[in-house]
């Protein structure tokens, strides 16, 4: 029998919500967006709540200038919805790597009261999934004092850690709202297409791939339809990967951790990907304690992690998440991937970006802008990509280091950067 279930305004909902409370908001493309706009409305009778959160997409509302005092957000990682608010210092930033941040639910220095997360319907047994993001909504929801649940037909059921039972929720909001979506397939540039093809040289039929979502990681997809075998351990990907299903170029056959399956926290794509994971038992979307833990990810073959980066200095530190002191995104799950992929039997931790910034900057710096933040350090950086090449410093010094990226930065910018080590190293 179909248990019986009862949706509630946002306003009684919400009304659970009190001033100092700490507030979790589910994120990507499940951003609960029709709840947050109905809180944003309570903001006259709250004071002092804080909001946590990873990446959010769409309008947030309560990140806005006349709701100071009213809510503050403090965020585990900064996307462009609340950038503004971070960099004019209405909101905070805490970095944390993404696979340590359930820690901080668990442990109690983040104590979470409300959870408000956007899931689908329930079953014929009363169960709801999380959907496309798993990742720290698990933990978040297994801690929170309340749980608000913003409920849509339109939310995909997947498999894995993101099921919860209806009587879990304190209250259930019911909306028809589309997903958040992101296309990433329309931004594959020329430069992006050459840093692909030389990635893909790297991965080795039976490979186990993490990769970011985006143009570069889309343009390295592109590349590796001749591979055979590969296997997928990722905290995210996006539409890329499934034509390389449909091709069994991904069938995760040789993976050591959930072979057969494809592992993730999140996903983040068009309505096609939402649909393709509906109901599919070949992907697990699972706790990120778990899918981004270094032990767990260097125990499949030959990992291959490819990340990006805002700059690399010559001496193999790479700069993920801000431009100088401007606050760009977050620490995320770049090391937990670096570090395990290069514990892995045969693994690569890569670090591929464009030699140059849309403005013509370079990429590959002398020293990091004042205020730049090191997510990946030199000691741990392996593979350095760009369209003009790879640069190996595994094992290398800071001369040969240098030498090696001076030769994959923009040819225009070699003379000036090669002038700068010389006065730092005294040769090259």
């Amino acid at each position: 029998m179909r248990p019986k279930i009862s949706y509630v305004s946002p306003q009684e909902a919400l009304s659970c919500v009190q001033s100092g409370h700490r507030v979790f908001v589910q994120g990507s493309a499940q951003t609960p967006s029709f709840l947050l706009k109905h809180l944003a409305q309570e903001a006259p009778r709250l004071q002092d709540v804080e909001v946590v959160s990873i990446t959010v997409y769409g309008d947030v509302f309560i990140d806005k200038p006349e709701f100071q005092g009213h809510f503050h957000i403090n965020s585990l990682f900064v996307s462009e919805s609340i950038r503004k608010a971070v960099n004019e210092g209405r909101a905070d930033y805490v970095p944390v790597f993404l696979s340590e941040i359930p820690e901080l639910f668990n442990q109690g220095i983040l104590p979470i009261d409300v959870a408000l997360v956007h899931v689908s319907v329930p079953d014929q047994h009363g169960y709801c999934s999380l959907g496309l993001s798993v990742d720290i909504a698990r933990s978040a929801v297994n801690n929170a004092r309340f749980v608000i649940a913003q409920v849509n037909p339109n939310v995909p059921r997947t498999q894995g850690d993101g099921m919860i039972h209806a009587s879990k929720f304190h209250a259930m909001v019911y909306c028809e709202d589309a997903l958040h979506e992101a296309n990433f397939n329309s931004s594959v540039s020329e430069s992006d297409q050459k840093i692909g093809q030389y990635v893909a040289e790297l991965i080795d039929d039976g490979s186990t791939l993490q990769m970011g979502i985006g143009s570069i990681p889309n343009a390295v997809l592109q590349c590796l339809y001749n591979h055979k075998n590969l296997g997928v351990h990722t905290e995210m990907f996006s539409d890329g990967l499934i034509d390389l299903f449909d091709k069994d170029v991904i069938n995760n056959r040789f993976k050591a951790i959930m072979p057969n399956k494809t592992v993730t926290g999140f996903a983040l794509g068009t309505k096609r990907l939402y649909d393709y994971v509906n109901d599919n038992p070949a992907f697990s979307f699972l706790d990120i304690d778990f899918v981004n833990d270094p032990y767990i990810i260097k125990q499949n073959p030959k990992v291959v992690a490819i990340n990006s980066a805002v700059e690399v200095d010559v001496t193999g530190q790479i700069c993920s998440d801000s431009i100088g002191t401007y606050q760009y995104s977050g620490v995320g799950g770049q090391m937990d991937f670096m570090r395990g992929a290069a514990l892995s039997q045969g693994g690569k931790p890569i670090i591929a970006l464009p030699s140059r910034t849309q403005k013509g900057i370079s990429r590959i710096v002398p020293f990091l802008k004042q205020g730049a933040g090191v997510v990946t350090t030199r000691a741990h950086a392996h593979y350095i990509i760009t369209e003009y090449g790879v640069a190996y410093l595994f094992g290398k010094n800071l001369r040969q280091r240098a030498k090696a990226l001076i030769s994959i930065a923009h040819p225009d910018d070699r003379e000036d950067i090669e002038r700068q080590c010389f006065e730092r190293f005294k040769a090259l």
